[in-house]
């Protein structure tokens, strides 16, 4: 297969960790003879840097002409502090999935017997949790209308949704759910908000084109507790863009690490594929950001494409490495790995596949560990 993927770095750890997504997507077209091309292009604080604008058209343009986007994180200090800042780093990514349609956003989120000790939950109420978060992401509050009053003493967000966009990713989360354990939990909160209530009554429809699909319902609320008190109970769930977004971040703490999450974002004809950590500025260029979860949208990536046998090699070798400890610090505090060395290790992995050693004494100087 021959696939064109724009490389979007971004800010903070973003370049550091999408250089790992490359080098190991790389592996996996040498080993299962493909052609993958990649072409980098300035989002977020970078382009501002240069070009004063999150997202330049010539970004946008080469992220519509290729194939999939390979993202990395967005953001800076310099922005996030200054509440006048007429122009952010976050306007280039929405203006993104705008830009290409992409409506639903998919965030699987597992937990790895290896790492069970590494969550602050309890390892009975985590153990075996394996979700999978669809939410919208191009209406809803993020997207609606947005003004401040002239004395500056009141403001206002607007939260809008149409049947049309709730529909479009109910089917993909109802499909998903049909693949999985048949079990979909619409998130919302239908006894406050009016979109919730429209939200609820176009799912509860649909749902009926899906009979092996049983559906319930949680308020927002309630399903953030669930998730700590008894995550094994999800299986698909399906809510709105604000919503979605919290979740899936306190969903991080099954894993252990939210250096471990990552997420696609899909529409008609575009696909962006990128870990849902933020820029992290504090670790840039420290080597120590964990590429774990970027190179896990990697792995989506070749998912979207029907490349099935090529994902689970790079989720297999994620799993060995974790289970060997080849790690950085945030999972691994005590004998950790460069943010280099962890994907020079997949890259390994991917490229050997038989007989397989590991050599520790190797691997912190740097040198190839597969024999």
């Amino acid at each position: 297969m021959k696939l064109k993927i724009a490389v979007l770095p971004g800010d903070g750890i973003g370049p550091e960790i999408t250089q790992q997504s490359v080098k190991v997507l790389k592996a996996v077209a040498d080993r299962f003879d493909h052609l993958f091309q990649f072409e980098d292009a300035l989002v977020g604080a970078a382009a501002i840097d240069l070009l004063d604008n999150p997202l330049p058209e010539a970004t946008l343009e080469l992220c519509k002409k290729s194939d999939a986007v390979l993202f990395g994180a967005i953001g800076h200090p310099k922005y996030d502090n200054n509440p006048d800042a007429k122009v952010r780093p976050e306007q280039g990514l929405l203006q993104l999935r705008k830009g290409l349609g992409l409506f639903a956003n998919i965030r699987p989120v597992k937990a790895y017997d290896k790492l069970i000790e590494q969550s602050p939950l309890k390892a009975d109420r985590i153990a075996g949790a394996d979700m999978v978060i669809y939410r919208e992401l191009t209406g809803g509050i993020y997207f609606g209308d947005k003004f401040t009053a002239e004395d500056g003493q009141s403001a206002t967000d607007v939260c809008t949704y149409s049947v049309e966009e709730i529909s479009r990713v109910a089917h993909l989360a109802f499909k998903a759910a049909e693949k999985r354990s048949k079990k979909l939990t619409l998130v919302d909160k239908a006894n406050v908000l009016e979109t919730s209530r429209l939200w609820r009554k176009t799912v509860t429809a649909i749902g009926k084109e899906y009979p092996e699909v049983e559906l319930d319902f949680l308020f927002v609320d309630n399903a953030a507790m669930q998730m700590i008190l008894n995550p094994t109970q999800f299986d698909v769930i399906l809510t709105e863009n604000m919503f979605g977004d919290i979740l899936s971040d306190e969903a991080s703490v099954i894993g252990g690490s939210i250096g471990l999450l990552a997420s696609a974002s899909v529409g008609n004809e575009n696909a962006m594929f990128e870990p849902i950590h933020g820029s992290y500025p504090q670790a840039t260029g420290k080597g120590i950001a964990n590429p774990v979860a970027s190179i896990l949208s990697a792995a989506m990536l070749l998912e979207h494409f029907g490349l099935i046998e090529e994902a689970e090699a790079v989720k297999k070798a994620v799993e060995l490495s974790i289970k060997l400890n080849v790690c950085t610090i945030d999972i691994n505090k005590d004998n950790h790995y460069t943010t280099e060395k962890v994907g020079d290790f997949l890259e390994g992995l991917i490229s050997e596949v038989d007989n397989i050693s590991i050599n520790n004494e190797n691997l912190n100087l740097g040198q190839m560990t597969i024999i």
